[in-house]
């Protein structure tokens, strides 16, 4: 099969193609190879692509104009890839965020394991898993990524009564707490626990 020269061409030789399925694969990036062009470029094509036309006209490529609008700047692809895919091969959200991170004390993933047992430390990251197992007598625990790794927080009852609206319901979020190193099993024991706004995420796996 010979590849494909356009998205109008796409849409002519797949016509099984539906319109929501081109225009997911506009906007997560997948057309961009198409007369090098960028998301909304592609949108905007797909959108002509799809338009009706008469019986005659069908089996026929037709080559539109480039689209007057601007690019997607790097949070608007972020959520697209996040809404089209469920993750991003692109940067981490947390990744845009570094600079100012670094300024608030947060320590990344991977370096954790440099920090002292017992200190007092700052992590932020995405929620990617909530647990709250019966035995665990009320703890819960959470794994959260940043761009260098993952990390693992531990939420004590009586922490969890007070920000139990933060732990369930945040997507990202900035725990200040205890580091613990028990045999390079490390994890940060949460006293405080904010909200962070960091753009689009993974839908995280939870306890129900």
């Amino acid at each position: 099969m010979r590849p494909f020269t356009s998205v109008d061409d796409l849409a002519v030789r797949i016509p099984e193609l539906r319109k929501d399925e081109l225009n997911r694969l506009a906007e997560i990036g997948a057309l961009n190879s198409l007369d090098k062009l960028h998301r909304r470029d592609a949108l905007w094509q797909s959108q002509r692509a799809i338009l009706p036309v008469g019986p005659l006209l069908a089996p026929l490529e037709e080559r539109g104009e480039p689209s007057p609008l601007a690019p997607m700047d790097a949070e608007e692809r972020l959520w697209a890839d996040f809404r089209g895919t469920g993750m991003t091969i692109g940067r981490h959200p947390m990744a845009h965020r570094r600079e100012e991170m670094n300024a608030l004390g947060v320590v990344p993933a991977t370096r954790l394991q440099r920090v002292r047992d017992g200190s007092i430390v700052r992590i932020a990251g995405a929620v990617i898993v909530r647990q709250r197992p019966g035995t665990a007598k009320g703890f819960v625990f959470l794994s959260m990524e940043d761009e260098t790794g993952v990390m693992n927080a531990i939420v004590t009852p009586a922490v969890y009564d007070r920000y139990k609206v933060e732990v369930l319901s945040e997507t990202y979020l900035l725990i200040d707490g205890v580091l613990q190193n028990l045999d390079g099993v490390i994890s940060v024991k949460a006293g405080r626990i904010v909200p962070l706004r960091a753009g689009a995420a993974a839908q995280s796996h939870n306890f129900h």
